[in-house]
């Protein structure tokens, strides 16, 4: 028996097998909560910190990143050891080439980049970014320094994902260090 599909269904059953497809590629591989412990394993203690930034700050971030600063409100969480500040997780997600990257991004109090971590990938391509190689490129850089091309290697097959898990990386700096650097 062979099923015939009517010129009507082929647009909604591919959408259906899109569907399908793109929730099947998405791979976990930590939790926001993993992440921290794994970026500040000498912390002892985590705070929820959400950051709204209001409109001058905003203005600073762009100029800083020199992208849009894109969110008013941003998921920061803060790392002490006893009452002393390690620094800040600030979680984000950007999108890939179709699927949205969640990631996280440690950072010293003084704004430069301590750790980055991939959290969860959809993308059926360009899933080498979650390599340690990669991702260690972006330790002790400021927003200043944050771009594919200068400081930060493209990775061949994962283009969009390499540069906008980058620009989300420098932006979250400047958000970090126009409105947290202590």
């Amino acid at each position: 028996m062979s099923i015939q599909l009517t010129p009507v269904l082929l647009p909604v059953t591919a959408l259906a097998l899109a569907g399908v497809a793109g929730s099947a590629l998405a791979t976990q591989y930590l939790t926001p909560e993993q992440a921290q412990q794994q970026m500040f394993p000498e912390a002892n203690q985590f705070r929820a910190q959400p950051l709204q930034l209001n409109g001058e700050q905003m203005k600073q971030v762009e100029k800083l990143a020199g992208l849009p600063a894109r969110s008013v409100s941003w998921r920061v969480v803060a790392a002490y050891k006893d009452e002393k500040l390690l620094g800040y997780v600030v979680l984000d997600d950007v999108i890939g080439k179709f699927e949205l990257i969640s990631y996280a991004v440690a950072l010293q109090p003084d704004a430069s980049v301590r750790q980055i971590e991939i959290l969860t990938y959809r993308e059926s391509h360009g899933f080498e970014i979650r390599n340690a190689n990669w991702r260690k490129q972006f330790v002790g850089k400021t927003a200043a320094g944050l771009s594919v091309g200068e400081g930060i290697a493209n990775i061949s097959g994962a283009t969009l994902s390499c540069t906008h898990v980058t620009d989300g990386v420098r932006r979250i700096a400047a958000v970090v260090q126009v409105a947290l650097r202590k």
